[in-house]
């Protein structure tokens, strides 16, 4: 999962990057393919590995059972502590790049208590209310929601990156002649149209795969919900606050300071 939907945190944090029309692409396109080779080459090495098929299949942790059977208890134990590092260095970064999220549409007048979301501290230059907010959500959905629910939960926030990023590739497409182009900026030239009907493509075959599974209809559900909140939602902003939707706020941001 951390794979699928990672990448994008960098342009989620692109306000506080330097130069973020060249940094920020690069960023994305080298986690990609970093993740892509390495993780194919440990995906080799771990078949190569295994011994016994039927139980490895059967373990609850098939990667800590291969290391386990080649290089003993002490490269398990290691495995396992590096996961929990990695896992709380994602969770970081996703509690960061959400909190930006709420920010930027705080920012916008596009969010609820949007006054109080959209404040910056001025000696860190970060914004404080929403990063609790974020980190206040997520340690009462650990608490609240039991094991099977939170798993439930989480092959949704799997669902929704992929509708979000179909729907911003349809977008792009849709506008893209109108979009100024910016000198030096990241650019892909004349693959730029290739590559966005192949990431829509394969977005939808991501989206397949992950809703067809008779154990998704839960998660299906789920995203289904939110996404008819986030729908009443639009639909509050057009009917009472339509300005905030029209105008496009601009100025200079607090992170350039």
């Amino acid at each position: 999962m951390a794979t699928l939907v990672g990448f994008d945190s960098a342009a989620n944090l692109a306000e506080e990057a330097k130069d973020p029309h060249r940094s920020v692409p690069r960023a994305i396109v080298g986690s990609v393919v970093a993740a892509g080779v390495l993780g194919m080459l440990f995906l080799v090495a771990l078949t190569v590995a295994i011994e016994d098929v039927p139980r490895i299949s059967a373990d609850g942790s098939p990667v800590a059972a291969i290391l386990r059977d080649r290089l003993g208890p002490a490269a398990e134990k290691g495995l396992l502590v590096a996961v929990v590092f990695a896992f709380f260095g994602a969770g970081t970064v996703v509690m960061v790049s959400c909190s930006r999220l709420v920010y930027a549409m705080s920012r916008d007048a596009r969010f609820p208590a949007h006054r109080v979301m959209r404040r910056v501290a001025p000696r860190t230059g970060t914004p404080v209310p929403a990063t609790l907010l974020i980190l206040g959500l997520g340690v009462v959905l650990l608490v609240a929601l039991p094991g099977a629910a939170l798993l439930e939960l989480i092959t949704a926030s799997t669902i929704l990156p992929a509708l979000i990023y179909g729907a911003t590739i349809v977008l792009y497409l849709g506008v893209r002649s109108r979009l100024d182009r910016r000198t030096g900026a990241f650019d892909l030239g004349r693959l730029e149209l290739p590559v966005a009907v192949c990431a829509l493509v394969w977005t939808l075959v991501a989206l397949f795969c992950l809703v067809s599974p008779g154990e998704a209809r839960v998660s299906v559900v789920i995203v289904a919900g939110m996404l008819l909140l986030g729908g009443l939602f639009f639909l509050g902003m057009l009917v009472f606050d339509r300005e905030a939707l029209d105008t496009e706020p601009g100025g200079e941001s607090p992170f350039d300071r």
